[in-house]
């Protein structure tokens, strides 16, 4: 009997920089199992530029998990090597499957520069070039002084690199590409080529670097024993890269490695054309759906409810889809923030955990809240939810979207699940009713709310009964 898959993102950006995280994840696996979560997807384990303070996208050192005294720490902001392959072994314990957040797209915090030459290249269109050859003192050296060579003997120079953002002799913010070197041509096309994202940017021409990262993958996965991967900023790396280092690490390690990638944009075209590139080799992460949501919940209620999948993987490539309602990205203060309003998090949560299509995830922030921010958990109506997807999301869904205001669906169970089957109703703005079906297999049978108040109602001889919703809110019902 299939269980209901669900992701969660167990991180926020403003986590305390304790060196704690790794064992209070541990502590948490038997209860997130519980909770209904078969998946997490953990943050960046590598030591960073920033040591103890590094969320974990400013790479420094995919070798160090929290072992070596590098950039003035031995554990990172999350804890040491050891504790992050003992919280991998209690999640696996509860029977949760683990995606380390993975970052091939650049590296920071060089041990030393190079005179390298370059061309400075326009920041809006990198196509074009602003100058001529010149050298230019670059951060590009990494010979990782404090692993002394475990692991890897392999030292980062400019030749495996093809840009950078700082010229030292000048204390010069700007993109130089190196001379002789080429951006990506396969790659999102904003800013005429958006190949160079920050720090010494990756040449994924460059064979030894390509070398280098096959090597590196497969001595994480022996390491830590992981199921697949988040992958960072996939838009910036040659669209081709992920199907050949993915398909390596499939058949070495003979796992399937599930994979989801970070392709920031708000355009389902656009990654409809990723996917092909790629060979379908992983999912996304349904950009458009949040913003969907970003955009209802800031409508005042305006918002027509009847085109709130519309426009989204999960309509176009549901089985492609990994729908989120917020991330450590979108969350107040970070660069790409589009925080959905607290007051539609319930609705947005009905709608990517009771659908029973897509891989949900679930984000640290929503399910903990944000101290930093004082921002609360969504609270009970998220937990119950969690429970309901896995216990009674499952059957035959008919779709209601039917007005601008009120929507709902239902799923009406299988003999698989005795205790499945659902309705919900969701509304932005003034409550409503809505008459569903939900098959004749539940007619006579009674379906109480668990979520937003209201009375049980009972199905009717046809299947159908008329369930009701509060303005603003989610309801659901299940069958009791």
């Amino acid at each position: 009997m299939e269980r209901n898959e669900t992701l969660m993102q167990y991180f926020e950006w403003y986590l305390p920089a304790d060196c704690g995280h790794w064992r209070r994840t541990a502590a948490a696996a038997g209860a997130l199992a519980a909770q209904g979560i078969t998946a997490v997807w953990l943050p960046p384990a590598y030591k960073g530029a920033g040591g103890v303070r590094e969320v974990g996208y400013a790479v420094y050192d995919t070798y160090d998990l929290g072992e070596f005294d590098q950039k003035g720490t031995v554990p990172t902001k999350y804890g040491t090597r050891q504790e992050y392959l003992n919280a991998i072994a209690a999640l696996h314990s509860a029977g949760i499957k683990v995606y380390p957040d993975i970052v091939l797209n650049h590296r920071i915090g060089a041990d030393g520069t190079e005179q390298v030459t370059a061309e400075e290249s326009d920041g809006k269109d990198r196509n074009r070039e602003i100058t001529g050859d010149e050298t230019i003192t670059a951060y590009t050296r990494f010979d990782f002084p404090g692993r002394g060579g475990k692991y890897s003997d392999f030292r980062w120079n400019w030749h495996h690199f093809d840009g950078v953002d700082w010229d030292e002799t000048k204390r010069k913010n700007a993109i130089y590409q190196f001379t002789g070197k080429e951006w990506d041509s396969e790659v999102d096309g904003e800013n005429g080529n958006y190949d160079y994202l920050m720090g010494a940017d990756l040449d994924m021409g460059n064979q030894e670097v390509l070398e280098e990262l096959d090597r590196w993958g497969a001595w994480y996965l022996e390491t830590t024993g992981a199921d697949g991967f988040r992958l960072d900023a996939v838009k910036h790396i040659r669209f081709t890269f992920f199907k050949d280092w993915l398909g390596k690490l499939r058949q070495r390690s003979g796992k399937p490695l599930f994979a989801v990638g970070e392709y920031w944009k708000n355009d389902v075209g656009t990654l409809l054309r990723y996917l092909d590139a790629c060979g379908d080799c992983m999912s996304l992460f349904d950009v458009p759906l949040h913003f969907n949501f970003y955009n209802a919940s800031h409508g005042g209620g305006g918002y027509d409810m009847r085109n709130i999948l519309k426009g989204t993987l999960l309509e176009a490539r549901p089985e492609r889809a990994v729908t989120f309602v917020d991330n450590h990205d979108t969350q107040p203060g970070q660069a790409l923030a589009s925080w959905v309003d607290g007051w539609f998090k319930s609705i947005a949560y009905a709608l990517i955990l009771l659908r029973g299509e897509g891989l949900p995830c679930v984000f640290y922030g929503d399910y903990y809240g944000i101290p930093h921010d004082k921002i609360n958990p969504v609270g009970g109506d998220l937990m119950t939810m969690l429970r309901v997807r896995s216990e009674r999301a499952y059957g035959v869904r008919r779709d209601y979207f039917d007005d601008p205001n009120v929507i709902g669906w239902t799923m009406e169970g299988t003999e698989e699940h005795p205790a499945s089957g659902l309705a919900v109703v969701l509304s932005d703005g003034a409550g409503g009713k809505k008459r569903m079906s939900v098959g004749a297999r539940n007619a006579g049978a009674t379906f109480a709310p668990v979520t937003g108040g209201g009375q049980a109602v009972v199905i009717g001889p046809d299947g159908t009964a008329e369930f009701s919703v509060e303005g603003g809110s989610a309801r659901v019902y299940i069958r009791i």
